[in-house]
């Protein structure tokens, strides 16, 4: 009798174990393809003295925006942003707003760029009266030129900002998916910098 309620506890153990074993090779599993995913995204990222790619998107009214005509005129503050109307994403978009005067004295142009449509950004402008234009990059095709690394195992868009001189050439990269109001002090101090 002790002998088979000995089996059946070694039993159950084993099965503990067997059972914790399983998920975590469930985890690995689901994890792994987003891991290699996000890595292969990191590899065409663009660094601190690359000169940005040409790039045309529509802008919140529907305009065509091409960077090329900013290039030799302006510094350019171009910012990735996950998503219209999220909190994080309205805070750094209000920030961006209130501080746009400063933008300008420090002669530089502030573009938000994200996955979400013209109507989108258009209805996300009016809620919040931004001032600067979001362009709508629907197929991700120019967050894919800068190499935006994407959060959480590639889940979640990146939010990154990157300082670009006159000539086009990056000269300050600034990545923090939490610290949205960050990313507008960062951006003014490179700019000062500049000037």
């Amino acid at each position: 009798m002790k002998i088979e309620k000995l089996n059946i506890k070694l039993q159950g153990f084993r099965n503990q174990k067997q059972n914790k074993i399983l998920i975590i090779a469930l985890i690995a599993g689901l994890l792994f393809p987003l891991t290699i995913a996000s890595m292969a995204n990191n590899k065409k990222q663009l660094k601190i003295g690359d000169k940005i790619p040409e790039f045309q998107l529509q802008n919140q009214n529907g305009e065509t925006i091409n960077i090329q005509n900013y290039i030799g005129k302006n510094n350019l503050v171009i910012y990735f942003y996950p998503k219209d109307d999220t909190p994080g994403c309205t805070k750094e978009a209000c920030s961006f707003r209130d501080q746009y005067e400063d933008f300008n004295d420090l002669n530089a142009e502030v573009f938000g760029i994200s996955a979400q449509s013209v109507k989108s950004h258009k209805q996300f402008a009016q809620k919040y009266n931004l001032n600067f234009n979001l362009l709508c990059d629907e197929n991700n095709e120019v967050r894919k030129l800068f190499g935006v690394p994407t959060s959480f195992f590639g889940l979640l868009p990146g939010r990154v900002t990157y300082i670009i001189d006159k000539s086009g050439k990056i000269v300050h990269i600034f990545d923090s998916q939490f610290k949205a109001e960050e990313h507008i002090n960062q951006a003014i101090t490179i700019l000062k910098q500049l000037e």
